[in-house]
């Protein structure tokens, strides 16, 4: 096991316990930052704070995420900026953990942000909103699901993203549906993301007739997961349904075909990263995960993947989409209301069919966008392809289909 791994493994299995603890490391600068008095950190520049994951196994999703906010920093500012300003994206690496999940947050606040958009692990996010909060600084999620970071967010915290518990709905009513699925096994790893998005699919496949018959969590970063998967395939699962990370995802597509299980291996949003199919290689083929649709599949994000790819040199990630929306919506609230972090964030809660890239953008109370929108994938060639999603009328159809 790499340093890397147990690094990542320990900050990460710990969960909203290590989220709060992690609060109690990082003092408050006392005038750092600008969020609750407004300006532009003192240049001419608005800054708009990243927290992702830049280093650590995690680190694609992260670098993902950043290059997206870069290519919508960009349009805005060729654009004419916002109100002569031009936007300035300040990264922070989070590195998917509780503790420099704070560290992250305390970074920006003290290198003057007015807004943040970003966010991939839940447990990374936990620590940091009350931060942001005390400073009356907006934080835009993009990648961050679990529903606790917007029940509590008092408001100043919005998703451009879906939910856990919508996704785990979707996931339950696939499982038991197209999949005919009755016996079901989850699987996650004691992250705040993922043990939601475990405990949401748990409720969602009871509610849907099905009979869940093992859930339980390994321990991420160990390079050997057949024990765990021999203990679930005793269960006689008709399926697996695993809710972690990528690099845990690969693994288990690799080792569950060495071991000739048969049992179908879908997976949450979290595993869709390219990395995973480097990972897997052939053992891939025909993974299935729930996620939000991909920027491929999405017509009117053709522009942003074309300026990203000439940007990048590479195809934007599952999440890059809703990074860049939110950096958007952003800017086009801040250049109604000002950089004040209070008018900011009553701006927000006055957006109604922004026209992102991802579909019109509307916010609730909470902060929760009000049309989330999962789909199911599926690793054909060597590649996630749209597979398929629920219609208006509850029934499952072609994820391509207009």
């Amino acid at each position: 096991m790499t340093a890397r791994r147990r690094r990542r493994g320990g900050a990460r299995s710990h969960g909203l316990a290590a989220a709060g603890a992690g609060l109690l490391l990082v003092p408050l600068a006392a005038g750092c930052g600008s969020g609750g008095s407004g300006g532009s950190g003192g240049s001419g520049d608005v800054k708009i704070g990243v927290p992702a994951p830049l280093s650590g196994d995690s680190a694609s999703a992260g670098q993902d995420i950043l290059a997206a906010a870069r290519v919508a920093a960009d349009e805005v500012n060729k654009a004419g900026g916002v109100k002569g300003k031009k936007i300035k994206i300040v990264q922070a690496d989070d590195q998917c953990s509780a503790q420099q999940g704070a560290q992250a947050a305390q970074k920006l606040l003290n290198s003057g942000v007015v807004a943040v958009a970003g966010g991939y692990c839940s447990g990374a996010a936990v620590p940091a909103i009350p931060i942001y909060g005390r400073r009356s600084v907006p934080f835009v999620m993009d990648a961050s699901t679990n529903p606790s970071l917007t029940d509590s967010g008092k408001g100043k915290v919005f998703r451009t993203c879906g939910r856990d518990d919508n996704q785990g709905l979707v996931a339950a009513k696939f499982m038991t549906g197209p999949l005919g699925a009755k016996r079901i096994a989850l699987l996650h790893d004691n992250t705040t993301y993922a043990k939601g998005l475990a405990d949401a699919a748990a409720n969602s496949v009871k509610q849907s007739g099905g009979q869940v018959v093992y859930e339980d969590a390994l321990q991420p970063g160990q390079s050997d997961y057949s024990p765990v998967l021999t203990k679930i395939a005793s269960t006689k699962p008709d399926v697996l349904y695993f809710t972690g990370y990528y690099a845990e995802a690969g693994l288990l597509m690799k080792q569950r075909k060495q071991l000739g299980l048969k049992f179908t291996l879908m997976g949450g949003d979290a595993t869709t990263d390219a990395t995973v199919l480097k990972t897997a290689g052939s053992a891939a083929d025909g993974y299935i995960a729930t996620t939000a649709p991909l920027a491929k599949d999405l017509p009117a994000a053709s522009g942003f993947v074309s300026a990203y790819k000439a940007k990048n040199g590479a195809d934007p990630g599952p999440f890059s989409v809703y990074e860049y929306d939110a950096v958007k919506v952003l800017a086009k609230v801040i250049g109604q209301t000002g950089t004040k972090g209070a008018d900011i964030i009553k701006g927000l809660h006055g957006v109604k069919d922004f026209p992102g890239i991802t579909g019109p953008i509307t916010f609730d109370a909470k902060g929760d966008r009000t049309d989330p929108l999962y789909i199911t994938v599926h690793v054909q060639n060597g590649a996630f392809t749209a597979f398929k999603k629920l219609d208006r009328s509850g029934a499952w159809v072609d994820a391509k289909a207009s």
